[in-house]
């Protein structure tokens, strides 16, 4: 019989404007561009590439109270997640205009909107415990809630909860510059006794002083295993007891946008049953590679159109 283990995402679930340019942009002036409107949010990715790998995810985020939030909802349902979304009275549901260039590589301008105001309240209890619905057994925060200060206190309480509740736990710091612009000191100590850390080279960088995988050493004072993406060369596990790494098999990478938190669900879906870290680290690999071969960051069956 296959295991499909239950997983609780809590992160950002909005919408994209990604614009694919070729040439440079024209600073001040006009660049042509191909322009879609995708799903997207870091957490709502991670979910839906879950639920493709077969695992059953319930997202935890708030939206506002707009078409967006509806859409959201509505395809993110359709994909096999479940969804426990607070409606925002006042923000609007999170917006994120990325700008993809000729070899893939995305530039990022997001507006959180609601999703920089979830709280604390916003996660109940019993979605943890399973008083309120079948139990996981593990949860997922986006790092983006530990990197603003309006919705920190709610990633923290999550990590809390999920660990009062036997669940294991993941953290992805999702951005390097933001990063460096708050510190990793109050990053560190939120993420303290988090079972597994998930950065990129970029992101170890900005943790550690280093892009080198064994930088991440340093970094398991406060975490018990750390997973480093390396692009095109693939991914790395560092735990006390071992460091293996797994390259990425050759693909045309069309845009980046969500590769590493479909990633993240790779890994996460053969780990929590109960893979070995390189078994993981390949179907992590596979499912990131998968990400990259097609415009927005959820998989390509998800809704998206031109504008």
């Amino acid at each position: 019989m296959t295991i499909r283990p239950r997983v609780v995402v809590v992160g950002d679930t909005g919408l994209d404007v990604v614009a694919s340019h070729r040439q440079p942009l024209a600073m001040g002036g006009d660049t042509r561009s191909k322009v879609r409107l995708t799903a997207g949010g870091a957490g709502a990715n991670t979910a839906v590439w879950l639920a493709r790998g077969g695992v059953e995810p319930l997202l935890v985020a708030r939206v506002g109270d707009d078409s967006a939030g509806r859409q959201a909802a509505a395809e993110l349902t359709s994909a096999g997640v479940r969804c426990a979304f607070t409606v925002d009275p006042d923000a609007a549901t999170c917006c994120v205009v990325v700008l993809v260039d000729a070899t893939g590589q995305r530039t990022m301008l997001p507006d959180r909107g609601a999703s920089a105001r979830i709280s604390p309240d916003d996660l109940d209890p019993g979605l943890l415990d399973g008083t309120a619905g079948p139990k996981p057994v593990h949860l997922h925060l986006s790092g983006y809630l530990l990197l603003d200060r309006t919705s920190r206190p709610a990633g923290v309480a999550a990590l809390q909860a999920a660990r009062a509740a036997g669940l294991t736990t993941s953290v992805d710091p999702q951005a390097a510059a933001l990063l460096r612009a708050q510190g990793t000191e109050d990053f560190l100590a939120a993420v303290a006794d988090v079972d597994l850390l998930l950065p990129n080279t970029d992101e170890l960088a900005a943790l550690t002083g280093s892009a080198e995988p064994e930088s991440a050493r340093a970094l398991l004072d406060h975490v018990r295993a750390v997973v480093v993406t390396t692009g095109a060369d693939g991914a790395t596990w560092i735990d006390a007891r071992r460091q293996v790494s797994v390259e990425a098999p050759a693909v045309e990478c069309v845009d980046s946008t969500g590769a590493g938190d479909a990633f993240n669900a790779g890994l996460l879906g053969s780990r929590l049953r109960g893979a070995d870290p390189v078994e993981a680290l390949r179907a992590g690999v596979s499912m990131g590679s998968s990400a990259v071969r097609h415009v927005g960051a959820q998989p390509a069956a998800a809704a998206h159109a031109p504008i």
